[in-house]
């Protein structure tokens, strides 16, 4: 291998370089109860003789199980080799605590003034949202502070949980600030699923529905043949999308060659330049997940007229978002302001336009412009699918 550095008098130098990394991913059926020693475990690198840790909880799971908060700490002050630097602190779910910079501030000083460093651990348990916004806090202290994610919705456990991105929105603008940051662990645990409503329940499978259609025939033949069963919440169904899913995710994440976007597409975001506008234009009232089934929905339509998707495939997917009971078009929804989110998808990576739609399940395509009369139809389709059944939240 040539050595950049034995030319001392080069006017330039241009060295690639690469970081190794781990991503772990664990699967528990009860991480703090009968699994707890799979936590355990993640906190005794090896490296010293204890280590500090903090606890941030969704308040959502305490309303869901009253003495969460306290059997957490009991479980954690056990462990010899753990200082718990406070008790188990909560957040507010959704995304008000990524709209309030007071909780990314009230974040950081919590860190500082517990003294927690770069081999300290920030253990997060929550919905995407507090992921997000406890990940970003956790990436910018001291440049990293060790963070464990356990999401507990589907859509967390499908998709974002194991995500190098961390974010809160800003400027109105969903997840405008940010940072890349490698997760220390990720535990998708099936018991903290059980509090969850119908509708967030559903909510994760839209991400499963966009990442089939990417990359996996098989996995979306299975959607389409198990969609009524997962709104069901048919347990070996629902756990089966949902390893599929995140494994599909964190393959894209680790061999992709591009964990942190630093090239023109960002294909795991199929249907998500409308789905990131529809979330502003509602105030966040429709959930992530649901912007992203109706995302989908109109990119496809739209890959069916422009790209010669296949009509089976379309109406497939446009089927199997609707068993899953989850939306394919919004009332709020106007074609001007959707457009919009077309230059804020832009903004957002730089460089030229690039919106990765799909030839056939499994053959993704970059298109770097979008035909708007083209989409105007792929919208009145869905619309007129969606027919009187519109979402309304």
């Amino acid at each position: 291998m040539t050595n950049p550095f034995e030319n001392t008098s080069a006017p330039s130098y241009d060295v690639e370089f690469s970081v190794p990394m781990t991503h772990r991913l664990r699967f528990t059926k009860d991480c703090l109860g009968q699994n707890f020693q799979v936590l355990a475990k993640l906190l005794d690198s090896g490296e010293q003789d204890f280590c500090r840790a903090q606890v941030w909880l969704d308040d959502g799971l305490v309303k869901w199980q009253s003495g969460l908060a306290q059997h957490i700490e009991l479980q954690l002050r056990q462990l010899s080799k753990v200082q718990l630097v406070s008790e188990v602190k909560t957040l507010p779910g959704g995304e008000v605590v990524k709209n309030n910079p007071a909780f990314v501030d009230g974040l950081l000083r919590e860190f500082n003034e517990n003294n927690l460093d770069r081999r300290s651990y920030v253990i997060v348990i929550g919905g995407g949202a507090i992921l997000d916004t406890v990940g970003y806090a956790a990436a910018v202290a001291h440049r990293g502070i060790r963070l464990i994610r356990i999401p507990t919705t589907t859509l967390a456990q499908a998709d974002s949980g194991v995500g190098v991105k961390n974010a809160v929105n800003w400027f109105n603008k969903k997840n405008w600030k940010g940072t890349f940051a490698t997760p220390w662990a990720v535990i998708n645990d099936r018991a903290l699923l059980a509090g969850l409503s119908d509708r967030d329940y559903r909510c994760g499978f839209s991400e499963a529905v966009k990442v089939a259609l990417l990359k996996d025939p098989e996995f979306f033949a299975f959607l389409v043949q198990a969609a009524s069963a997962i709104a069901a919440r048919q347990q070996s169904e629902s756990a089966e999308a949902i390893r599929r899913s995140v494994l599909l995710h964190l393959q894209h994440i680790t061999r992709g060659g591009d964990p942190f976007e630093n090239l023109e597409a960002r294909p795991l975001d199929f249907g998500h330049w409308s789905a990131h506008k529809l979330e502003a234009l509602t105030n966040y009232s429709v959930r992530h997940g649901e912007a992203v089934a109706v995302g989908v929905a109109v990119d496809t339509a739209y890959s069916h007229l422009k790209l010669g998707l296949p009509l089976q495939i379309a109406e497939q997917t446009l089927d199997t978002l609707q068993k899953l009971q989850l939306p394919i078009w919004h009332e709020d929804i106007d074609a001007a302001s959707i457009f919009d989110g077309l230059e804020e998808f832009r903004q957002h990576l730089g460089g030229r336009l690039t919106i990765t739609l799909i030839q056939d399940v499994g053959q993704p395509v970059d298109v770097h412009s979008i035909d708007h009369g083209a989409m105007r139809e792929a919208m009145e389709m869905i619309r007129a699918r969606a027919g009187s059944n519109l979402h309304r939240t």
